[in-house]
């Protein structure tokens, strides 16, 4: 294409508003944003016609005569409305996307069988209300059909943003990668208010007070790295410090166990000493799913894990189900079980592995 697409925007809530006023001002037309058939809706979409010069319509007197058809819709939404769009206009020569971080470009089977292109573009970014981030530098993933993922790439880069190309099979691990990097990262802040009443702050004053100290730390992660902006008591090594964190923490709801496996994640990927006695201190993973259990102690097989993908061990967990085993060992986050006695072979022969969440504690009575 040698022009600009013009674009229709299908969905006009904090992604698809974004969108328009970005693309509006890279030069983009915005020629419609269509809405649901409800009041709120319709008003969003008005609002953000007339901030784009564009036109507000719904599903059911929606045009759709733009080149790039934008879908920016609650994830669950997706294919259902492609479905009812199929049939609004003449989809052979267009393109479609969907922003989902976590789903395919086939929710959009539906505009694809009728001739559109269509891809998954995700921008990396939070989009919230009462605020409207830049695109620039955002890095966009696509995927898709090759035609609208060259579309795609144009426009992430008229935007002011980077595109790269995310396979199907890592669509999921890369969304999860975005929860850690906002959303979380937002309930760990949140968590830390909780402990901050514990100082005697209130949540404002505590998000005031915390600002600081989260800027540099995010600035020292950008420009010295991990290892680099990692400080305080795990880093020093500081035993005695780390357990009275821990005897507080238990006045805070939840805060012990974020506390705990962060710290254990950074025993793992970050340089810290005394790392075999903070280890001993915070506690192994199966010990904080199942409590304070040793080799020895019983424990069932409650479920079968979901990614065992050899015939032979998954009918060897089968033949476990509902069954109560003696501990035998732990390493590395899992948990040894002898099961040679279920399965009908020789008890030393055969050994499962099993992670912490999928056994539970039997107590010597029961």
């Amino acid at each position: 294409m040698a022009t600009k697409p013009s674009i229709a925007i299908v969905g006009p809530g904090r992604l698809g508003s974004t969108l328009a006023v970005e693309l509006k001002r890279a030069g983009y037309r915005v020629r419609e944003v269509v809405s649901r058939n409800t009041s709120a809706s319709q008003r969003k979409a008005r609002q953000l016609a007339r901030r784009t010069g564009s036109r507000a319509t719904t599903a059911k007197n929606a045009r759709l005569d733009a080149d790039v058809v934008w879908f920016c819709v609650p994830d669950r939404e997706i294919s259902d409305a492609a479905r009812e769009l199929a049939a609004a206009t003449q989809w052979k020569g267009k393109t479609a996307f969907h922003s989902s971080g976590a789903l395919l470009s086939d929710e959009l089977n539906a505009l694809r069988r009728v001739g559109a292109a269509v891809a998954s573009v995700h921008p990396m970014m939070t989009f919230v209300r009462g605020a409207i981030p830049s695109l620039k530098d955002v890095p966009f993933a696509v995927e898709g059909d090759v035609a609208a993922v060259r579309v795609a790439r144009r426009i992430a880069k008229d935007l002011g943003g980077r595109a790269f190309t995310i396979r199907k099979q890592n669509k999921v691990a890369y969304h999860a990668w975005g929860t850690f990097a906002s959303p979380l990262l937002v309930a760990a802040l949140v968590t830390a208010e909780k402990v901050a009443r514990q100082a005697g702050l209130s949540a404002a004053e505590a998000r005031r007070n915390m600002l600081p100290i989260v800027r540099q730390t995010v600035e020292n992660y950008a420009r010295l790295g991990p290892a680099g902006a990692f400080s305080g008591p795990i880093v020093r090594g500081d035993v005695a410090i780390v357990r009275a964190h821990l005897q507080m923490l238990k006045k805070v709801p939840g805060a012990k166990e974020v506390y705990a496996t962060l710290a254990r994640l950074a025993l793992r990927h970050l340089p810290t000493q005394k790392r075999a006695e903070l280890g001993r201190v915070l506690g192994s993973r199966a010990r904080q799913i199942l409590g304070a259990v040793e080799v020895g102690d019983k424990v069932r097989v409650k479920e079968i894990p979901s990614d065992l993908r050899e015939q032979e061990t998954r009918a060897i967990f089968q033949r476990c189900l509902g069954k109560v085993f003696s501990i035998a060992g732990f390493q590395k986050g899992l948990i040894e079980l002898e099961v040679g006695r279920a399965i009908g072979r020789f008890p030393a022969a055969h050994s499962i592995w099993v992670e912490p969440e999928f056994l539970e504690r039997v107590d010597d009575a029961k």
